[in-house]
């Protein structure tokens, strides 16, 4: 009796239900996601434009906003006057950068001008004392001043309040400059057809002086036909060979 019981019992616990193996299996499974999660990286990955996106406010948020830098620009015609007032003024104004030079207004290769304005940045304000040391033509004007306006920058004189881009007085008269630009351009077009004109009816010629006076032309003209090269011309008159050529043709 008693070596059957001892049977009996060994007997039961070498078997395991299939329940409990199953609860055994699902708690190793557990544990072993957990141990995943804890210790590895998830191993999703974001799409392209979400991450494009999560740079772009990460990188919006690390930049700080820029402050508007203070341009001034200052510009006598002579070298015997002197820029001294004018930068006086423009410091008082607080321009960290004040760009200067000595030359007539007329020219358009204005070096510091060219500089400044290629050097604009957005919010930048650009402060002259008056406007004709800006320009000295309503079209060179409104061609600097829409120039400044395009870079997104801010221009204003000292002299003339009212020419100040970033008010919308400022604004309505960058419009009324641009209609008496091209005023301006008509009217410089119409006076030079006319002089033009006068000039032709009076005889006189149009472009450059000739090198050759008439009586050369002829007398070049008579060689060639009879038989003188483009090279032995040319030499003889000391001008070029396309000289001669076009008086043949």
């Amino acid at each position: 009796m008693l070596e059957y019981e001892r049977k009996e019992r060994q007997k039961t616990s070498s078997e395991v239900s299939p329940v409990t193996a199953s609860h055994s299996l699902i708690q190793v499974g557990y544990q072993y996601l957990l141990c995943m999660a804890l210790t590895h990286q998830p191993s999703f990955r974001l799409g392209r434009d979400d991450e494009i996106a999560t740079r772009t406010k990460l990188k919006t948020k690390a930049e700080p906003p820029r402050e508007n830098r203070r341009l001034g620009y200052a510009r006598v015609s002579t070298y015997g006057q002197t820029l001294d007032a004018q930068l006086e003024q423009l410091r008082a104004e607080r321009c960290g950068r004040i760009y200067r030079e000595k030359v007539t207004g007329a020219h358009n290769d204005r070096r510091g001008l060219l500089k400044m304005l290629k050097h604009l940045a957005p919010s930048d304000v650009v402060t002259v004392t008056r406007i004709d040391r800006l320009a000295r033509s309503t079209f060179d004007l409104f061609a600097i001043v829409k120039q400044i306006v395009d870079a997104k920058a801010q221009f204003r004189s000292l002299a003339e309040p009212w020419a100040d881009t970033g008010t919308s007085t400022g604004r309505l008269m960058l419009a009324v400059l641009g209609g008496l630009a091209d005023v301006e351009r008509d009217l410089i077009r119409i006076r030079t057809a006319e002089g033009r004109s006068r000039a032709q009816k009076r005889g006189q010629r149009m472009g450059r002086k000739p090198k050759l006076t008439e009586a050369q032309q002829a007398e070049a003209r008579q060689r060639r036909a009879e038989g003188a090269t483009l090279a032995e011309l040319a030499r003889s008159y000391g001008v070029g060979k396309s000289t001669i050529s076009r008086l043949s043709s």
